[in-house]
């Protein structure tokens, strides 16, 4: 059973300017309904802004809020923050902390969007206008549902935003693997940074998350690990680099869920960058890395 977290207003209007596209969310969901595979949705209530403010600037929750982020902050972020925009991402961020807990029940769940690691204390970037891996792992760890939470991230591009957001706490642990030539430009200090050469390829980068997950899960001693499932190192992505093919992402996934599976560690997927021409077969990527790994959570529950 696929346990996915989706809302209706994970859609939003093409923007007025910019090229991101939010078409793929719809497609994401109807690549699972038509997958054949069981699925309950479920879903997630908007985030409050008290939990916002908690992790991010009030001021700047504020500007999001009222639809009036300046427009130095939107070009940082790719796109105008409308009042669409805002209803928009308050679910996404309630998505990610429902996916949690869901997870803490049934040992995976998926969150339908979210993954938005760009975006910082005072200011959205990179498609991302607030972080819903640090909101809901402060969320978590502030209401008393977890102590430890480990945010891996796997998508091509470097967590920066999660990782400033919680330098410093014993409570929250970043590990970041990414292509090193690849935005951001400036790279934050995650807990764990491994940057990988353009190109990279399927065992190359297998073997780097074998060698390194094992030993931070077993250090870390997390309580849920909130997972950013990016299918951008994907070989066709728009934005990727690292040459990783369809069986490499899911050989990734599922070995993601079976570390931490094994360990009695819980995992909630966010999910994360995919861009390309054909939205299509970007949202089949997503919806293959979802379905993989709640096969591989359902391996482990029979074995």
């Amino acid at each position: 059973m696929l346990h996915v977290v989706h809302h209706a207003d994970y859609m939003a209007p093409q923007p007025t300017r910019g090229s991101f596209k939010f078409d793929k969310y719809m497609l994401v969901m109807e690549a699972l309904r038509e997958s054949g595979a069981a699925i309950t949705e479920h879903a997630p209530p908007p985030m409050p802004r008290r939990w916002l403010e908690a992790v991010h600037d009030p001021d700047y929750v504020a500007e999001v809020f009222e639809a009036r982020v300046p427009p130095d902050k939107e070009r940082r972020i790719g796109f105008p923050v409308t009042a669409r925009i805002r209803d928009r991402v308050r679910h996404t961020n309630g998505g990610t902390w429902l996916a949690a807990h869901l997870a803490m029940d049934h040992g995976y769940a998926a969150n339908s969007a979210a993954g938005s690691h760009h975006a910082r204390y005072d200011s959205g970037a990179g498609y991302c206008v607030f972080n819903d891996l640090a909101v809901a792992a402060n969320r978590l760890l502030a209401e008393g549902s977890v102590g430890q939470v480990l945010v891996v991230d796997l998508d091509v591009h470097q967590g920066d935003g999660t990782a400033s957001l919680t330098a410093g706490r014993g409570d929250i642990f970043t590990f970041s693997v990414h292509a090193e030539k690849n935005f951001p430009v400036r790279k934050a200090a995650s807990d764990v940074d491994i940057g990988l050469p353009d190109g990279t390829g399927d065992a190359a980068y297998l073997d780097v998350i074998e060698r390194e997950l094992p030993r931070l899960l077993d250090h870390v001693r997390p309580d849920v690990l909130l997972y950013q499932a990016g299918v951008d190192p994907h070989k066709g992505d728009k934005l990727g680099r690292l040459s990783l093919s369809h069986a490499g992402l899911e050989a990734r996934d599922r070995m993601v869920v079976r570390m931490a599976r094994a360990r009695g560690v819980p995992v909630a997927s966010a999910l994360g960058g995919g861009y390309g021409a054909d939205q299509r077969e970007v949202a089949a990527r997503h919806a293959a890395s979802m379905l993989a790994m709640a096969d591989e959570n359902r391996v482990f529950a029979m074995a």
